[in-house]
């Protein structure tokens, strides 16, 4: 009984891990694709260094989920306490 306890709290943990990283990296990149946007509306030449720094920003909020999965693949499949 001790045992499927903890194994269901492995799985929900890895579930709102992954959820609540894909949820957050998704509204991120929103916000800041809309400021990119906007500052490309406001000053077209900068558009150059308003591109790469947008790509950076991305990235970074992209390595979130990733490791949101790597932290939920532990969980699951290298967990000290299911031993």
């Amino acid at each position: 009984m001790e045992h499927a306890i903890m194994v269901m709290g492995a799985l929900v943990g890895a579930g709102l891990a992954i959820g609540l990283a894909a949820i957050g990296a998704g509204i991120g990149n929103g916000v800041v694709t809309a400021k990119f946007v906007e500052g490309v509306a406001r000053q077209p030449e900068a558009k150059g260094t308003l591109l790469v720094n947008m790509l950076i920003s991305v990235g970074l909020i992209e390595a979130v989920p990733i490791i949101a999965a790597v932290i939920a693949i532990v969980l699951l499949y290298a967990n000290p306490l299911l031993k």
